[in-house]
């Protein structure tokens, strides 16, 4: 029983990163109708940011989250009016979007390995405040990191503002009319482009956040891009579009992943991953919580 308890912790710690990671895929998707597969590079400056505000910079904690925040929001924007708006401007199909985002993904990489090198980075316990550094905290018998504990209440935190924003205010309401249907939205009075910047930015720095957290959990190395692709598989499961259901599928597919490499082996939890996203995309393509295409117009 221990040992199940010790799992779903552990799932649930994982599962809330790849909350925060998913739903950068999932707004975007919701608005533009594309999957940005260059959204997983933003997650790794985001983590560049953080470690360097830190080392270099000799920032607070706090401050440094600001800045990897900060800066992974405007990179995501200036990525969408680089790379992204002039084809929404030519209305150009949307195979073009996700090969221009997967060649944005490759460009991010690899001028990060020229420049900063391939060699993994750890955070320095010395610059992390002390509930963060290495060590756990007894909850009865169970064993659980600092770290996670910091996962999971950032990750919280951030969701619920986020859920707060787009029931809440004007500009959320306006999001939630775009991604319904973005020409009559425009009729209404809504600008989508400033939308289309306003869910970049937001993604972008929810991005920044989980990237910093992964970081500070494992590593910082520019191959991180690849392994944030989990989320993208967690959007996919719960439902591109939906942001209940980018968190649901985050959680299902963390405790999936979690219990088959505890129960099972590691060695077979990618393999339950990937065939759980060709599972879903034969089954149910629209993900549990996601609504299909003529539902959603």
């Amino acid at each position: 029983m221990n040992q199940f308890l010790q799992q779903l912790v552990n799932g649930l710690s994982i599962g809330s990163i790849y909350a925060l990671m998913a739903v950068g895929y999932s707004l975007v998707y919701s608005i533009m109708n594309f999957s940005n597969f260059a959204h997983g590079s933003v997650i790794m400056l985001g983590a560049y940011f953080g470690f360097f505000a830190l080392t270099l910079l000799g920032l607070p904690f706090a401050l440094a989250f600001f800045v990897a925040a900060s800066g992974t929001a405007l990179f995501a924007v200036a990525l969408e009016r680089l790379a992204y708006k002039p084809l929404r401007d030519r209305k150009a199909p949307f195979l073009y979007f996700i090969i221009t985002a997967m060649g944005a993904s490759i460009f991010i990489d690899n001028s990060v390995i020229a420049t900063i090198g391939p060699t993994p980075k750890t955070f320095p316990q010395a610059s992390l405040p002390s509930f963060l550094r290495s060590g756990s905290v007894e909850i009865g018998s169970l064993n659980v990191g600092r770290v996670d504990i910091a996962m999971f209440v950032i990750t919280a935190i951030c969701l619920a503002a986020l859920v707060l924003f787009i029931d809440k205010t004007k500009m959320g309401k306006a999001i939630q009319a775009t991604a319904y249907n973005m020409k009559a939205s425009a009729l209404m009075g809504i600008n989508p482009g400033f939308v289309i910047i306003l869910v970049f930015a937001i993604g972008g720095a929810l991005a920044g956040v989980a990237g910093v957290l992964y970081g500070m959990k494992y590593q910082v190395y520019p191959q991180m891009s690849s392994i944030t692709m989990k989320s993208f598989i967690a959007a996919v499961f719960g439902g591109l579009g939906s942001l209940p259901g980018a968190l649901l599928g985050s959680v299902l597919l963390a405790l999936i992943e979690t219990f088959v490499s505890g129960y099972v082996s590691t060695q077979l939890r990618d393999l339950f991953a990937f065939g759980i996203l060709i599972a879903m995309l034969v089954i149910r393509p629209q993900g549990i919580m996601g609504k299909s295409m003529e539902d959603k117009a």
